[in-house]
């Protein structure tokens, strides 16, 4: 599944200036400031936002949708798609754009970039972002981070696997997702290269794991979707542990059990990426600063998605929701971002020379 997330883009604002860091005032990339009184009337003029890869069930994207409707009157439709296929879509659809903003996992932003398919829009919030985690001309900010976890449905797997030991040495079937274009499926492959020495430059190990796993039959080709853990067709699974306690809390707290692997993950992030074409810029604008807003980074919250920004302070029922902060010691953000864009481009063609030929 694809992430699309909600930014607003502002009337033909383009370049690249300094932002203005107070919630009065958003600060277009021409330079120019526009008040967010301003850029809220605009918005409740164009009176839509169009969103991809954003569903209500995504970390909890729902309440800031439900928000954005009430509080600016913008009525709200998404259509899911995987991080590629936004970009593809805003790509094929210029001349016809029905897309605002979208979501995607970190290393499509530059993608999306490359392509031609942004327009840049830093937020009241721009200061309060990690570097690693923003375009530096804002073409792409960072909502929410994840760490890549292990889903057991302990029904049918009675020993939950805890590492990536564990789950070699098992014999339940394993769902790893769409790793030729799935964000959250090729974080799973880099957390497995970091668990056994490797990093964002050396995928290697990653692929090796899972090539094990497929010559021995254990990788599922069951689509890794929440109707099918409905289903108990999925045994085990790889999933951002934002998604993998969002599904435990809708399908049973006992039944399912969310573990970091312990011998390391990633961290990585989800990021917005506003239409170069958007039919609604302004908008999408708006959603962007919503999102980065305290409000909005409390909603993701609740959808059990850590808030990029670590000066929101979480109310405690909602903290409650997140796993322990001491599970997350072993888990590393990527370091060199460029490297992983390019390693990342590779996985697609290893994992179908590799993994994909084993499976029946």
């Amino acid at each position: 599944m694809g992430l699309t997330a909600v930014v607003l883009a502002g009337t033909m604002l383009s370049g690249c200036g300094k932002t203005e860091t107070t919630t009065a005032n958003a600060t277009a990339n021409a330079g120019a400031a526009i008040s967010l009184d301003e850029l809220q009337k605009s918005a409740k003029g164009e009176g839509s936002i169009v969103s991809v890869g954003m569903p209500d069930s995504w970390a909890n994207w729902k309440d800031t949708w439900n928000d954005i409707q009430t509080k600016y009157s913008l009525k709200h439709t998404d259509t899911d798609m995987s991080s590629a296929e936004e970009i593809a879509k805003f790509d094929s659809e210029k001349d016809k754009p029905t897309a605002d903003i979208g979501d995607v996992g970190m290393a499509f932003g530059p993608v999306a970039v490359d392509k031609g398919v942004t327009q840049p829009y830093k937020t009241s919030h721009w200061d309060e972002i990690p570097d690693w985690a923003k375009d530096k001309d804002g073409n792409w900010i960072v909502g929410y981070q994840g760490t890549i976890s292990i889903l057991t449905n302990t029904k049918k797997v009675a020993n939950p696997p805890k590492s990536f030991d564990d789950l070699l040495k098992g014999d339940y079937k394993i769902s790893v997702g769409d790793v030729s274009k799935a964000a959250q499926a090729q974080s799973a492959v880099l957390a497995a290269a970091i668990a056994f020495g490797g990093d964002e430059t050396n995928i290697e190990p990653g692929i090796a794991f899972f090539e094990k796993l497929a010559k021995a039959g254990r990788l599922s080709k069951t689509e890794l979707s929440l109707a099918n853990l409905e289903k108990g067709e999925i045994d085990v699974a790889f999933l951002w542990d934002f998604n993998a306690l969002g599904y435990r809390a809708q399908l049973g707290q006992d039944q399912y059990s969310v573990s970091i692997p312990s011998e390391g993950s990633v961290v990585s992030g989800y990021a917005t990426i506003i239409n170069k074409y958007a039919p609604h810029p302004n908008a999408a604008k708006l959603t962007r600063e919503y999102i980065l807003s305290d409000e909005g980074q409390i909603n993701l919250a609740k959808g059990f998605a850590r808030p990029i920004r670590d000066n929101v302070k979480l109310p405690d029922d909602v903290a409650a929701k997140l796993l322990p902060t001491e599970d997350y010691k072993t888990a590393k953000p990527i370091k060199d971002f460029k490297a992983w864009e390019e390693t990342s481009k590779q996985i697609p063609e290893l994992w179908q020379e590799r993994v994909l030929v084993h499976l029946n």
